[in-house]
């Protein structure tokens, strides 16, 4: 694990306290951590993940439009607050680690620092119950 910014360090810990999921990533959309609550719904611990870059994280959930076809990453909400700096926000599904299709709601958001330092994105997502 790298060296992180003060503000990273914090926002993780922010997450570690929150009941509703969170997923952190750097600047270079390399996967910072996710909490206990987004564990739930990607089907895997953080633990046993780790940290691993965009390519990677945006394959493993497996991100998918309304009609289950791939939903190219550049479209992803983090993927886009890093490119833009700007919040970000859509819905989509994943078939999760365990193979659950998941439909989400994901509104991501530039982490800044202090002296305007640009240190990545965090994404706050839920689950969306689906009618039936």
């Amino acid at each position: 694990m790298s060296q992180k910014e003060l503000e990273v360090i914090l926002t993780r810990q922010l997450a570690s306290y929150l009941a509703m999921p969170i997923f952190i990533v750097d600047p270079a959309g390399s996967l910072v951590y996710y909490n206990e609550p987004a564990e739930a719904i990607l089907g895997r611990r953080f633990e046993e993940t780790g940290e691993m870059g965009v390519a990677e994280w945006s394959q493993l959930f497996e991100p998918l439009d309304k009609d289950g076809r791939p939903l190219p990453s550049a479209l992803l909400p983090l993927v886009i607050t890093l490119r833009t700096r700007t919040p970000a926000h859509r819905d989509f599904w994943i078939n999760n680690v365990d193979g659950r299709r998941v439909h989400l709601e994901v509104t991501s958001i530039p982490l800044i620092g202090q002296a305007s330092r640009f240190l990545g994105g965090m994404a706050v997502f839920w689950e969306v119950e689906e009618p039936g």
